[in-house]
């Protein structure tokens, strides 16, 4: 696990749910405050940082959206099983923890992640993807062509209302592709919710994937 850094946070219960958490940074420190401000359910939270963020979560290989950045590195299988076989029995063996469920959550691309997890693992019981990098090329395809590995209970989807409006056509996709994925989950019989949040993607990303968190705890 080279390079990974993980944050945790223990329930009250060894028994409550784990949130697994993809942070960029230490953002997850902001989001742990922000879900005590929100009083959410009794909870395990492990946060897993430093992996290259456009090669991690991404779930195959895509060019840039914008001039001047790398492409998208297709390694989300690889992350994916680290993050299942290894970091997250890790946290719980070493924190003597047993609990009752785990989901996944996590903002921009670890949104995308966290929806594509479940169509490759059962080991989640829900997802929130909180402005989600729904935009991305081909994922709403295999959304509409594939199952769940699993059967999870819970999806919680957000994003704010100006998200869609920008000029690169890519991304510009992003509000459509994601009610569209509600739709989508609703009829496979998973509890969903879309919550659409005032601006743009950067306004207030701690808030947005603690209220998504909460949603799934409650």
């Amino acid at each position: 696990m080279n390079g990974i850094h993980t944050f945790f946070r223990e329930g009250r219960s060894e028994t409550a749910p784990l949130v697994v958490l993809n942070s960029f940074g230490d953002e997850c420190k902001h989001v742990a405050e922000e879900l005590e401000e929100l009083e959410a359910p009794d909870h395990a939270f492990l946060a897993v940082s430093g992996f290259e963020w456009n090669v991690a979560l991404s779930p195959w290989k895509a060019p840039a959206v914008f001039k001047g950045e790398p492409d998208f590195g297709g390694g989300a299988d690889a992350y994916l099983e680290q993050l299942t076989n290894e970091i997250v029995p890790e946290a719980v063996r070493k924190h003597g923890i047993n609990p009752g469920a785990v989901y996944i959550a996590g903002y921009s691309m670890a949104g995308l992640f966290a929806l594509y997890s479940l169509y490759k693992t059962g080991v989640f019981n829900g997802a929130a993807s909180c402005s989600g990098s729904l935009w991305y090329p081909g994922f709403i395809d295999y959304v509409h062509a594939n199952d769940f590995a699993g059967t999870p209970s819970k999806v919680y989807l957000s994003l704010g209302d100006r998200e869609a409006k920008t000029r690169n056509p890519v991304m510009a996709t992003v509000e459509d592709n994601t009610k569209a994925a509600a739709a989508l989950f609703k009829d496979k019989g998973v509890g969903v919710v879309l919550e659409m949040n005032k601006g743009g993607h950067f306004d207030e990303p701690a808030l947005r994937t603690a209220k998504g968190i909460a949603w799934l705890l409650g």
